[in-house]
């Protein structure tokens, strides 16, 4: 799979100075933990779950959570199972495919269900790869992370965990700190098998009884921007020590702003094109949407959780890497730089500060590897249009 693989080569040449790599399930997790990009949830309920994994995979999804918590009561659980084992053995048998399925994981909510779900699944368990663990403590996802060593030894297939931080000790400040360490400690002991790091915004929300408009970003929400600020600070460092922190949910779709109609309507991979994909453009301009995604990058976050189909490519469009970010990261990393020193940017705009800039250009290099390069006279709006499908 890879990142707007979904669209057509010649397109991506246009599009591209440097493609996004093709990458597999059995990748490495650094460059997975990059590239999970959109992660779409969808409830485990869902009767043609195995045919909504297909299609998703063909409009540019290439992760997805199949979910058995939170998004189901509590009385579906046992038919959610059932269901969920039934789609995926469905989904194992319809091989080869035309394209990878998504990198699949489940959000569980006890430990045993992971050994439970890898057992009633067999060979079908190779298409995971891992488990979403919920409501993540030091003391809860102690047994997680033991549950998935346990199933992974018996399914002999690579399984990562994806820990979610949403705990109310996480959210207030007299148990902060000892919480984050706490996660730190138990993170730290099974790295091998943490992939990422997801925030839970709305049990934050939750806890003071709130929830954000659609013209606000969770970082306006000065409690809960207050514990994304700490969480990176201590469990995203960029000194080898550090986690992927996913972006968290934004929960509005259809949306119909126009913040980028002007643009959208002078985009060259529009012209001749009918008014209805202009309008799905449109739609899919979400200004609050669009500012979150900027406000997670900005603030160390990769990603993001998406409960919608419509969110997927505004993620992907927004995480691809600039022609100029790309040029100063590769002009920071030379070899002959290694002594640090001050570049002036080939666009001229900007100071290039070896040392201090350096982590950046490495994360920016392994962005660009996992969404590609665009090239100079690209910008979002024309990924955007070229990713709609048709």
């Amino acid at each position: 799979m890879r990142h707007f693989g979904h669209i057509a080569p010649e397109v991506r040449r246009r599009l591209f100075h440097q493609e996004p790599c093709e990458f597999t399930a059995d990748s490495s997790a650094r460059l997975l933990a990059v590239a999970l990009g959109a992660t779409l949830y969808s409830p485990a309920t869902r009767p043609k779950l195995a045919d909504d994994i297909v299609k998703q995979s063909g409009r540019g999804v290439v992760s997805m959570v199949l979910c058995l918590e939170d998004s189901i009561d509590d009385a579906e659980v046992v038919d959610a199972e059932e269901n969920l084992v039934r789609q995926i053995r469905a989904l194992a048998e319809r091989a080869p495919y035309a394209a990878d399925p998504p990198l699949l994981f489940i959000r569980v909510r006890a430990p045993g269900q992971i050994p439970d779900l890898v057992r009633r699944l067999g060979p079908a368990s190779a298409l995971l790869s891992g488990f979403v663990l919920p409501k993540f403590t030091e003391e809860r996802g102690i047994p997680f992370l033991e549950a998935l060593a346990t199933a992974e030894a018996a399914s002999g297939s690579r399984l990562f965990a994806m820990p979610v931080l949403e705990s109310p000790e996480l959210l207030y400040r007299e148990t902060r700190v000892e919480t984050l360490e706490g996660i730190f400690r138990a993170v730290d002991k099974f790295r091998d098998r943490v992939l990422a790091l997801r925030l839970g915004v709305t049990d934050f929300c939750s806890s003071y009884g709130l929830r954000r408009g659609p013209d606000m970003t969770a970082y306006d929400v000065q409690v809960v921007a207050s514990v994304i600020a700490d969480v990176v600070n201590m469990l995203g460092r960029a000194d080898g020590t550090g986690f992927t922190v996913t972006g968290p949910v934004w929960e509005y779709f259809r949306v119909q702003e126009r913040m980028f109609k002007p643009q959208l309507r002078r985009s060259p991979f529009l012209e001749g094109q009918a008014d209805e994909l202009r309008e799905a453009l449109i739609e899919h301009a979400m200004d609050g949407l669009l500012r979150e995604i900027a406000l997670d990058q900005a603030n160390g976050l990769l990603g993001k959780t998406c409960i919608h189909p419509s969110h997927v490519l505004p993620v992907h469009a927004l995480s691809v890497v600039s022609h100029e970010e790309f040029s100063d990261a590769q002009d920071i990393l030379r070899p002959d730089r290694n002594g640090g020193g001050v570049l002036r940017s080939a666009y001229t705009n900007k100071m290039n500060e070896v040392k201090p800039h350096r982590a950046w250009a490495e994360r920016t290099v392994l962005r660009a590897e996992a969404f590609g390069v665009a090239n100079e006279d690209i910008g979002f709006v024309e990924l955007l249009a070229a990713g709609i499908p048709t």
